[in-house]
């Protein structure tokens, strides 16, 4: 099993800092420190050492929007976090959304992933979730938040009465969700195939769409992908300025 992290994103919101950097390297250390002090970690920091945590030693990352900063940076992640990184290039990271930048590691996910988003802000007992998860048949498991309090904007995941999910979407009455899938699922090589083509029926029918709909469109042609709770656990997804005020709190915690 290897990591797998999106994060070809641009992320405007978040500027000025994604002036130069991709999201993913936000800083999240205490506000006021500086870009490249010790304390000046990023999202993908935190995601690597969740990664090594748990004993992966091997990580890809999907990189497009200013991809030069991850490129430069890769060495000095791989020693300090103990990991082999492999970039995958989106070509299309500025013009598509991230169904096709997950696509677009379709070879990485042969190998078992856990996949992370890198604007999600989160502790490794998520991870550790997950893998508690694994077995039985499972092919992909979405960590999922039946917590939090859901308004229109999460994406959120209705679970069936056989505990698989069967719809995920943001535009649905969170009244009528399960609870928020929060960017990081693991998904077994055997499936890698299958979410593929998703993937890929999604982005050719639009290149807008959110990998999510990948997800969707595997359960509508009859493929089974379940839940792990993660229970009442800190964390947040970094689209904006106050997103990443949250991300800093939180960053600290653990």
């Amino acid at each position: 099993m290897i990591g797998l992290v999106l994060a070809a994103g641009a992320g405007r919101r978040l500027r000025p800092y994604t002036d130069t950097l991709p999201k993913a390297l936000v800083p999240v250390g205490p506000e006021g420190s500086v870009e490249g002090d010790a304390e000046s970690l990023t999202v993908l920091d935190l995601t690597l050492g969740n990664f090594a945590e748990i004993g992966l030693t091997e990580v890809a990352i999907i990189v497009g929007y200013r991809k030069e900063a991850v490129y430069e940076r890769r060495e000095a992640l791989e020693q300090k976090y103990g990991v082999k990184i492999t970039l995958i290039d989106n070509d299309k990271a500025e013009e598509w959304n991230n169904a096709y930048s997950l696509w677009c590691g379709r070879d990485a996910i042969k190998h078992s992933v856990i996949l992370a988003n890198g604007d999600t802000v989160h502790p490794v007992s998520v991870e550790k979730t997950l893998l508690a998860a694994r077995g039985d048949g499972k092919k992909i498991i979405l960590a999922l938040d039946t917590v939090k309090s859901l308004a229109d904007e999460e994406m959120k995941v209705v679970v069936g009465p056989e505990g698989s999910m069967t719809k995920i979407t943001k535009l649905m009455d969170p009244a009528e969700a399960t609870g928020e899938y929060i960017g990081v699922t693991l998904i077994e090589g055997e499936a890698a195939d299958e979410l593929a083509d998703a993937l890929k029926t999604v982005f050719e029918t639009d290149p807008q769409q959110f990998y999510e709909h990948g997800y969707q469109e595997l359960v509508n042609r009859g493929f089974r992908i379940d839940v792990a709770p993660i229970g009442d656990v800190k964390w947040v997804e970094i689209d904006n300025h106050e997103d990443l005020a949250k991300g800093r709190v939180i960053a600290c915690q653990y």
